[in-house]
């Protein structure tokens, strides 16, 4: 019977590789490469072509830390005379509220949550950057949008106190209710954050 020892151990290190990956198993990382090998050679070589590329050419903005191949990248440049900045965690962040068509202000990525315990401080989160950027601007409001959870409340909290030194108004994403939610499958402490977040209507 074929048994995982006796497949090849170059294919046996591809899998490795791809089960690395978020949201990717061992399974799916098996799905992965065979399908490579038996339908989609031509694929296969072109993600072998543009991941050294994409490693070794793509860095931070030295603006906002978007990822990007130029020094700073497309949104800054288009938008150098913003009045707002969105501070994300995440380019994928980023990327969710470009699609919202709702913001059309500059952004700063943190690339992490605070985190004392696996050694993420301010210097990890590039606030440095960050001030330089809040200094030599002319931005009138800063929007806080990290997610609700623990790591992102806290990190909101020390954002806001970093910022308080600077001549703008601050302020948070909303939470609560999504739309065309209903109330009786909302978990509690969503709930709780509609309502402590609740608008004026009059």
């Amino acid at each position: 019977m074929f048994q995982e020892k006796d497949i090849s151990p170059l294919i046996k290190e591809a899998i490795h590789a791809l089960s690395r990956l978020p949201g990717v198993g061992k399974k799916s990382a098996q799905r992965m490469v065979f399908h490579l090998l038996r339908r989609d050679k031509d694929t296969a070589m072109s993600i072998g072509q543009v991941l050294p590329r994409l490693v070794t050419q793509i860095h931070h903005c030295k603006s906002c830390r978007q990822f990007t191949e130029r020094d700073i990248c497309e949104i800054c440049i288009s938008r150098q005379h913003a009045a707002q900045l969105c501070i994300v965690e995440s380019p994928m962040d980023l990327l969710a509220i470009e699609n919202s068509g709702a913001y059309q202000g500059r952004y700063f990525i943190l690339h992490h949550y605070l985190s004392p315990i696996d050694g993420i401080g301010p210097e990890e989160l590039g606030i440095q950057t960050l001030e330089t950027l809040l200094t030599s601007g002319d931005f009138e409001e800063v929007i806080i949008a990290t997610n609700g959870s623990v790591d992102g409340e806290t990190t909101a909290h020390f954002l806001k106190m970093k910022l308080e030194q600077f001549p703008v108004k601050i302020s948070r994403i909303a939470q609560g209710i999504p739309l065309g939610g209903e109330l009786e499958y909302t978990d509690s402490a969503t709930l709780a954050q509609a309502l402590y977040h609740r608008q004026s209507v009059s």
